[in-house]
């Protein structure tokens, strides 16, 4: 078999979990329940989030908040100050891809 296979966690719970960490690409699995958030934390590559269930909501080095439903792909730049939030009803899921890996960008600012 050629192909690689990775797993991730079907749950409704709060979960970040690495998926893939390998010389190209970085992705991982988050589950946010309502009402939760992410830490807030700078891109440290180049990132994507997948939205594949609820509605993620992002405020950036602006501090707006957009809201971004199941279906989006969200681009954000390296070395930006992000918050994620769940402040929808349903539960948020999405995927983070990042590329490079971020073992290969340089470091990034501090959080004021």
């Amino acid at each position: 078999m050629i192909e690689k296979t990775y797993a991730f966690t079907k749950t409704d719970g709060q979960t970040v979990e690495k998926i893939v960490d390998d010389e190209r690409v970085n992705i991982n699995h988050i589950v946010v329940e309502p009402g939760k958030s992410v830490m807030t934390h700078v891109s440290n590559s180049y990132v994507h989030q997948i939205v594949v269930r609820g509605t993620l909501s992002l405020s950036l080095e602006d501090g707006a908040f957009n809201h971004h439903p199941a279906g989006s792909i969200i681009a954000v730049p390296f070395n930006q100050k992000m918050s994620i939030q769940n402040r929808g009803p349903e539960t948020l899921e999405f995927f983070v891809v990042k590329a490079p890996n971020p073992r290969d960008m340089p470091p990034v600012k501090n959080i004021d």
